[in-house]
């Protein structure tokens, strides 16, 4: 989108606005940042999209590149370029700094470390290359529509009743998005940052379940794991993709679609097929992540090959930490006893 104000953005399609006033219950939903812009622009424009109150998001910033994106010192092309400016004033999120480069465990510890200091007993959290849609071929009987929002919320409070037991997490299409309970994460220790990334999951899962919390399946709408980004956002505001010759109105001016439109299948169909792109992608799922090598001289300038590299080492260290932990791997500790 070529808006550069918040009033000049396309309007959310009618049937996933936020609820005015908002949900009584407090919604925060985090996604975590290090290296690729446009993967996680994308992600935020899919969540306002599909009904999530903006105010409620919160974009943690964790390229390790302390106040350089707050700033504007880096440049598009460096792999932890963060457009500060466009999430706050124009898509109106929040955004928090980490004070330095975090693992993903210790990015984990963050989240529920602010849940904690915010009051929050439960929060969201959802990966920065996983859009999402609500489903619009979706009602169950009897009931209207709800957005992808309104049905994650429907969630939360079944997992609030008193007599629901001994909840850990929610997993919307495994953890790609999920609802935490803070203080089931903070009864087990939190996460092990000795196990910085891969197995870390494993582990934190594994002990969860040792201490007899459960992590449940739920559905709240259409979740996909993707490489790559739509050339136009303007999809996820169900406008049909403006033509190179830039022919069509502007975005303001275009009139949303319906609900389950052929621009909505649209959306779904370029979405699956970036899914089945990365999926079937020969060099690996997450070769977005080192995708862009630009940078040179700007602040907190690190070699793209290197750092990857590095976090590449990285995660093999936690493998022989996990191994070394329990005495064996892979995840299934409990079904060894």
């Amino acid at each position: 989108t070529k808006a550069n104000s918040s009033s000049a953005l396309p309007e959310i399609p009618p049937w996933n606005k936020p609820p005015q006033p908002h949900v009584k219950e407090k919604t925060p939903l985090f996604i975590g940042f290090t290296r690729n812009w446009r993967l996680l622009q994308q992600v935020v424009v899919s969540y306002i999209t599909s009904g999530w109150p903006p105010e409620d998001i919160y974009v943690v910033d964790n390229s390790g590149v302390m106040q350089s994106n707050q700033k504007g010192l880096l440049t598009l092309q460096n792999p932890f370029y963060l457009n500060y400016n466009r999430l706050t004033t124009l898509l109106e999120v929040n955004v928090l700094t980490t004070p330095t480069l975090l693992t993903f465990a210790q990015l984990q510890n963050f989240f529920t470390y602010t849940a904690l200091e915010k009051e929050w007993e439960h929060y969201f959290w959802a990966h920065m290359d996983s859009p999402v849609v609500s489903d619009e071929e979706y009602e169950e009987q009897g009931q209207p529509y709800r957005s992808l929002y309104i049905r994650a919320v429907t969630v939360m409070r079944e997992t609030m009743q008193p007599d629901y037991g001994p909840l850990a997490a929610r997993w919307f299409a495994y953890d790609r998005l999920s609802l935490v309970r803070t203080q089931a994460f903070v009864d087990v220790g939190g996460w092990d940052t000795l196990i910085p990334f891969y197995m870390t999951d494993c582990d934190m899962h594994e002990r969860l379940w040792m201490r007899n919390f459960t992590i449940e399946d739920a559905k709240a709408g259409l979740v996909y794991d993707v490489a790559s980004g739509i050339d136009d956002l303007e999809m996820f505001y169900r406008r049909k993709p403006r033509s190179a010759k830039r022919e069509e109105p502007p975005a303001p001016a275009m009139k949303p679609d319906g609900r389950n439109s052929p621009e909505y299948h649209e959306l779904l169909r370029k979405l699956d097929e970036m899914q089945r792109a990365k999926t079937e992608d020969k060099a690996g799922r997450n070769t977005w992540q080192s995708a862009q090598q630009g940078g040179q001289g700007e602040p907190f300038y690190r070699d793209g090959a290197g750092f990857e590299q590095g976090i590449s080492m990285t995660m093999n260290f936690g493998r022989d930490v996990f191994e070394a932990k329990w005495g064996r791997g892979p995840c299934d500790l409990r079904e060894a006893g």
